[in-house]
């Protein structure tokens, strides 16, 4: 039956962390802290560098073209820093904070370098967070929001830019690209033209991708989310490894071991694990 407030919403980042690891997606997703009942994030030094640059970037689209770089990306990186600076950003010293920092500001210089199709019209999609009905029959809601949207005149068509801050790039299998595609189809009147990850790190253009096809697109896609809305139906969330990288990390927050230092602009609980200093403790004990 179609209800918003009951469906199973999924998203890239959802459908990555349930297929990472069952356990994961529960503790990411699914578990709250005790009242007032927050999500809870284990932030780090990777997450929070990115986080500061896709704020600037995603902030230049509703701007007008002629002023869009009328500001410094500098010191709108700057406030957007402040946000996830120190402790509160997972940087324990302030040299690693430094490089951090200065990454950052490299990939907004390159921005301002090299526009591209920053210099050019943008779409955005007219809702908070872009979603649709992936199955009415199945109450499943697919969401997510699009970096950025670039408006092709001569075709009247969009497309889809993904910037990257990291430096491993995207698995040829992601579903991010077809995620996308069906967000982007079914919440703006457009065709989709192209698709590309921009690597803002070493990357002075967006690296375009095959088109992912919208049908196969939806059959994977719902796939997989059937198996979350079981899971939550069964309250079933098991890592099938007793244990892995994705799901280890938010039990350190379950268990007390990381500290709180703060909550988001989601109004989730953040958290971060200095591993050095409890090893420092144990020693000592």
């Amino acid at each position: 039956m179609k209800d918003k407030y009951t469906a199973t919403w999924v998203s890239h980042s959802s459908i990555g962390d349930f297929l990472a690891c069952p356990r994961a997606y529960y503790l990411k997703n699914v578990y709250k802290d005790p009242a007032p009942r927050p999500k809870i994030q284990l932030i780090s030094p990777p997450l929070s560098l990115g986080s500061a640059v896709h704020e600037v970037v995603e902030s230049l689209s509703v701007l007008p073209t002629k002023t869009r770089f009328k500001e410094p990306l500098s010191e709108k990186f700057e406030k957007a820093w402040a946000k996830v600076s120190g402790i509160k950003g997972g940087f324990f010293d302030e040299s690693s904070e430094h490089k951090a920092k200065q990454r950052g500001l490299a990939m907004l210089k390159r921005i301002l370098d090299h526009p591209g199709p920053l210099a050019n019209l943008a779409v955005k999609i007219d809702m908070d967070l872009p979603y649709y009905y992936l199955s009415e029959d199945d109450n499943i809601i697919l969401c997510g929001k699009i970096d950025w949207l670039e408006y092709l005149p001569d075709t009247d068509s969009v497309h889809i830019i993904d910037f990257k801050t990291g430096r491993s790039e995207e698995k040829e299998d992601s579903l991010q690209l077809p995620i996308y595609h069906l967000l982007v189809h079914h919440c703006q009147k457009r065709t989709v033209a192209k698709a590309s990850y921009w690597y803002l790190d070493s990357s002075d253009t967006p690296l375009e991708k095959t088109l992912p096809d919208l049908a196969k697109a939806e059959n994977d896609i719902l796939k997989i989310a059937k198996q979350i809305k079981l899971a939550r139906q069964l309250e079933r969330f098991i890592c099938p490894k007793g244990g892995c990288h994705a799901c280890e990390p938010l039990e350190l927050i379950i268990s007390g071991k990381a500290e709180k230092v703060g909550v988001n602009d989601f109004g989730t609980d953040v958290y971060v694990y200095n591993k050095q200093s409890e090893d420092r403790n144990s020693t000592i004990l």
